[in-house]
C-alpha cells in the first residue's frame, strides 16, 4: 500500500503529522517539506506541520486547499518562550494562506524535552497569541 493510500477505508478524521525530528535531538532542519503539496491528493483530512523552528513559509498551504492545517507556532529549539505577539504574527502569516476555519494551532515537536516552566510559558503564549488574532478577526 502506498503512502497516499494509507488511510483507505478509515472512516474518522485522518491526520498526517510531518516532523523533522525533536529539536532536542535534531539540531539542523530544512526550511520546507519538498512533498507537502502532494498531500493534497491524500486521504488525510488534516496535515500537522512543524513550522516555527524551520521557519516554514506558509504560502505552501495554498497547495493544500482541502486540508485542515495543524500549525506548529512554538519553536521547541528555543528554550525561552515566545511572546504572545510573536505567536500572533505567526498565526497572521498563516491566515494569509489558510482560512481560520481550516487552521488549528499547535506546537512544534519536542515539548517533552523542555523544563516545565518553559513549556507552560510557551503554551501561555500560544493561548495569548490565539486570543489576539481571534479578537482581530471577530472584533470582540
Amino acid at each position: 500500500m502506498g503512502f497516499l493510500q494509507a488511510f483507505d477505508g478509515i472512516m474518522c478524521t485522518k491526520v498526517i503529522h510531518l516532523c523533522f525530528g525533536y529539536a532536542y535531538v535534531v539540531k539542523e532542519k530544512p526550511s520546507g517539506y519538498s512533498f507537502l503539496a502532494e498531500l493534497e491528493s491524500s486521504l488525510a483530512d488534516q496535515v500537522s506541520v512543524e513550522a516555527a523552528e524551520p521557519g516554514l513559509d506558509p504560502k505552501i498551504f495554498k497547495k493544500l486547499p482541502s486540508k485542515v492545517i495543524i500549525l506548529g507556532v512554538l519553536n521547541m529549539a528555543d528554550h525561552t518562550y515566545e511572546t504572545s505577539e510573536l505567536v500572533a504574527c505567526r498565526i497572521r502569516e498563516a491566515l494569509k494562506h489558510v482560512s481560520p476555519d481550516r487552521l488549528i494551532l499547535s506546537s512544534d515537536c519536542g515539548m517533552k524535552y523542555l523544563a516545565r516552566d518553559i513549556a507552560f510559558g510557551k503554551l501561555h503564549s500560544l493561548v495569548g497569541g490565539a486570543a489576539q488574532v481571534r479578537s482581530e478577526i471577530t472584533g470582540t
